[in-house]
């Protein structure tokens, strides 16, 4: 389902509370980016909350995020334009959860504590229920929301499955998926060479400074061919 799409800043803003139905052109931009049984779960959040939603530029450190009404009037989340339908979506239910938790808490609780978790997981289950994921990635997403992480990229078994579905671009090879002793170049274009697993992540020695440095698994890299 995931589709290659150039970047091209969206940002879907319901502030006026009498609006019953989201707008066509609204539900549009949502239908590129969210697989199709999702569109209509995510518009009535966005509706119910008043959100303004971004549809952001990919970027390294986070695949989304969210900023509470204190500095705007109202709720604020991101999501990178470049995710695949699923990882969109369960990125918007991730960062819907810390909305939900600070209309409650406002900011008296942990990031990514309890009742997170507890959300998280009531937000998911929704989404589970209606049958929007294939069967691999329902069934990891089941074991995962058991123990909700602070992000997708910390549960290997579910960032795993979601790369399946990514396509274009954004399917690349992982530092995992490379042979021992091989030569690879980061996004930043440094090169290093892969060395032995060290528990999760794997040593990798610079080829400019001779240091080691650990790698996460499913970090993206381009092979150098020497």
């Amino acid at each position: 389902m995931a589709q290659n799409r150039r970047y091209k800043q969206h940002k879907i803003c319901f502030l006026n509370p009498v609006f019953k139905h989201m707008h066509g052109k609204d539900k549009q931009i949502l239908a590129a980016y969210l697989p199709e049984k999702a569109v209509d779960i995510v518009s009535d959040w966005i509706k119910n909350k008043k959100i303004h939603l971004k549809i952001a530029r990919n970027r390294k450190t986070k695949f989304g995020d969210y900023r509470p009404p204190i500095h705007h009037t109202n709720h604020r989340i991101s999501v990178n334009y470049n995710l695949n339908p699923y990882a969109f979506l369960i990125t918007f239910v991730h960062e819907y959860a810390h909305l939900l938790v600070f209309e409650q808490h406002k900011k008296r609780v942990l990031p990514h504590g309890r009742e997170w978790k507890n959300t998280y997981k009531t937000l998911m289950r929704e989404v589970l229920d209606v049958g929007i994921f294939p069967e691999d990635l329902a069934q990891v997403l089941e074991k995962s929301i058991r123990n909700s992480k602070a992000s997708n990229v910390s549960d290997l078994d579910l960032s795993r499955v979601l790369h399946q579905y990514d396509a274009g671009e954004t399917q690349q090879l992982r530092v995992e998926d490379l042979p021992d002793d091989t030569v690879f170049e980061t996004q930043t274009g440094k090169q290093f060479q892969k060395g032995e697993k060290q528990r999760i992540r794997y040593k990798c020695r610079s080829l400019d400074n001779g240091q080691l440095y650990l790698f996460h698994p499913l970090t993206p890299v381009t092979l150098v061919e020497i």
